[in-house]
């Protein structure tokens, strides 16, 4: 071993350390989409919700790019921005929170938990980083661990319209995932946020102002209000500055498995926000899904 790469082995270490510890931050933060949605589904439409989480988010990212002397994206980076952002922007907000509209949480997580394979097979196509045969097997079985649990958890007999819906958000946020990870080889994870949304505002804003309602928004209840510039300020921004850099540095593919462990940050959630019980099967499952992350790492 060159001395060379002696001096780079602990920089690598590092380098996936932080990658891991950014998006176990990131899908935390993520763990909440679905309970924040739900919230709103009786006081605002799927599309005002996705669209009024995204606008507010857009302007708040304007003090991070003037404050951080951000450069302007050139025409490639912004081709891939607005890319980016009919996944992120668009389509995952709005989708979610139209499938909150017709199915439960718990349900909901069962489709999502495809989205960590979803993310890894775009980085793939995007990339063109092909992950080893066994880092697929690895992904194939976590998302099939997660989806059993989520099944089992949530008690479902029926198919639900709502599926669709949440299906279609698991695809476009797969994407948007992809797209941002790999912008974010070139650009600062905040960047490439706070570009992707000012880059939609062209859209957002008159979106916003034609689907607003004065009495339906001075009408929403604090923790309407609360859940909706949580999903704004922290899910539509904040919390995509740690998980692109964390994409970067970690390499899409890999990264993109720690999501099989959002289901569980959710039901952590519900037990301290909401006062629900524990059991028996979360945390071994955990410890199952964490076991395969790990693998994942290794392959």
């Amino acid at each position: 071993m060159t001395q060379a790469n002696v001096a780079s082995y602990p920089d690598t270490k590092n380098q996936d350390l932080q990658a891991y510890l950014l998006g176990l931050i990131s899908v935390a933060a993520f763990a909440m989409t679905l309970p924040a949605a739900k919230v709103l589904a009786g006081d605002l439409s799927a599309v005002q919700v996705g669209i009024f989480r995204s606008v507010i988010a857009a302007f708040a990212a304007i003090p991070f790019l003037l404050i951080g002397r951000a450069k302007l994206p050139n025409r490639s980076q912004l081709k891939r921005m607005l890319l980016t952002s009919t996944g992120i922007v668009y389509g995952f907000p709005i989708l979610t929170a139209l499938g909150m509209q017709y199915v439960p949480v718990s349900h909901g997580g069962v489709v999502l938990a495809a989205l960590p394979l979803s993310t890894a097979i775009f980085g793939t196509l995007i990339t063109g980083i092909r992950p080893s045969r066994m880092f697929w097997v690895v992904s194939c079985l976590g998302f099939l661990v997660v989806m059993a649990y989520t099944v089992a958890m949530s008690d479902v007999s029926d198919i639900y319209v709502g599926d669709l819906a949440l299906l279609g958000a698991v695809l476009l946020a797969g994407f948007g995932y992809a797209q941002g990870g790999a912008l974010s080889k070139e650009l600062p994870g905040w960047q490439v946020m706070c570009w992707t949304l000012v880059v939609s505002l062209p859209i957002l804003l008159p979106a916003s102002l034609w689907l607003y309602d004065g009495e339906t928004v001075a009408n929403l209840p604090d923790i309407g209000v609360a859940a909706l510039l949580f999903l704004a300020l922290i899910n539509s921004l904040l919390g995509f500055f740690s998980w692109n850099r964390a994409l970067a540095l970690g390499g899409i593919q890999r990264i993109s498995q720690l999501q099989l462990l959002q289901p569980f940050f959710t039901f952590a959630f519900s037990i301290f926000l909401m006062g629900e019980s524990w059991n028996w099967l979360t945390p071994v499952v955990c410890v199952v899904v964490i076991v395969l992350v790990w693998l994942a790492k290794r392959t």
